[in-house]
């Protein structure tokens, strides 16, 4: 085999030419990766809320399996076959109310759409007629029924992806058993393998603790709104209830978007300003304190993520993947700021994502170990 060509030039050229060609190769990767992210994105975010759940039921289901009655002990396999069905339960009885309320929304908003540019453009009217008129005349040329046939057509494949999460949940409770044992072998070091289980836990202890009190917090919120919402006659309060729960898990931006739409509702539906802006007011607090006070203080220290990186991914994600990713950003961004801590030349996008710039390695980080699969076997 021929030796490869030298680059020409002096040495300090060379290491430039090779710097070019290091960056254009990662241009490349990142675009071909963007490239299948887009492409496969059904199927991407199907795998990522199935890895998300399997996570969150993983050790309730290792915690049933050592509980004993007498001599008898619950079988892994019985667990997980419990555990799969409550979760199928669930889940599609969730998806089930989703479009329901979705469903619900929709024949709602069909008929407000011919009095909700009025109502808004009356807003405008201290700024004179003719600007009342414009407002009025740029929301008539909106196309609600277009935007409401793709709400509606996103709802519907809402199920189809539950579905498909719930068979993969399902593979991954069939081979959880076996995760230890595969990762070994595909290392081929039990160090470094046990390394990788410590990550991977770290990974999982931060995402359900995120994910269970977020969880929490947003069903608090989209309790509370509910009622405000039935106390001021609305009627739409049990969707706005249930909108209120799901935006919640969109960080930053979800709480301010489901304030707005429930105060633009109230105004179409009673065109009062006062009433609206009490409800703007109502709402608001109930956010401020379940956002800014029991969030914090239930979380903890549990992410430590800056704020500002949580809003570049949140942007990044919703354009990759649209409102999926916007859900899936920080569980996105723990992953990524745990692996690059992990990795001596990632470590400062490590400390890029931190809050406090203090990322460093779990090997690193006082407190108990974690105890790994590896370890309880050996």
């Amino acid at each position: 085999m021929p030796d490869p060509v030298p680059l020409p030039g002096t040495p300090k050229d060379r290491s430039l030419i090779s710097r070019v060609q290091t960056a254009a190769l990662v241009i490349i990767a990142f675009a071909v990766v963007l490239f299948l992210l887009v492409q496969a994105q059904f199927i991407l975010i199907s795998l990522a809320v199935s890895v998300i759940l399997f996570s969150l039921t993983s050790d309730a289901i290792a915690l049933v399996g050592r509980v004993r009655f007498g001599p008898v002990k619950i079988p892994n396999w019985l667990a997980s076959s419990l555990a799969l069905l409550l979760l199928a339960t669930v889940l599609l009885s969730l998806a089930a109310v989703i479009v329901s309320q979705v469903n619900t929304v929709l024949v709602t908003a069909l008929n407000y759409s011919e009095q909700a540019p009025a109502a808004v453009a009356a807003v405008f009217s201290w700024l004179g007629k003719d600007a009342e008129e414009a407002v009025l005349s740029s929301l008539r040329a909106v196309e609600v029924s277009g935007y409401l046939r793709t709400l509606a057509a996103q709802a519907g494949a809402l199920m189809q992806a539950t579905v498909l999460v719930i068979l993969f949940v399902g593979f991954l409770f069939a081979e959880r058993v076996w995760f230890p044992v595969k990762l070994l072998n595909l290392i081929g070091n039990v160090e470094r393998a046990r390394r990788v289980e410590e990550i991977v836990n770290s990974i999982m202890h931060r995402v359900n603790r995120y994910l269970l009190v977020k969880t929490l917090v947003s069903a608090l919120t989209g309790l509370l709104v509910w009622g405000v919402a039935l106390a001021f006659g609305l009627d739409l309060a049990a969707p706005l209830g249930m909108l209120t729960f799901v935006l919640n898990f969109i960080p930053s931006i979800g709480s301010i978007v489901a304030t707005l739409l429930i105060v633009l509702v109230a105004f179409v539906q009673t065109v009062d300003v006062k009433t609206a802006l009490s409800l703007l007011a109502s709402v608001g607090a109930i956010q401020f304190i379940c956002g800014n006070i029991l969030d914090p203080m239930l979380m903890g220290r549990a992410l430590q993520l800056s704020s500002f990186g949580i809003i570049i991914s949140l942007a990044f994600w919703g354009a990759v993947w649209g409102i999926p990713g916007m859900f899936l950003s920080v569980p996105i961004m723990v992953a990524l700021m745990i692996v690059c801590a992990e990795i001596a030349p990632l470590r400062s996008i490590a400390i890029l994502l931190s809050r406090e710039g203090l990322a460093v390695p779990m090997h690193d980080t006082p407190g108990r170990p974690v105890v790994t699969s590896l370890e309880r076997r050996g």
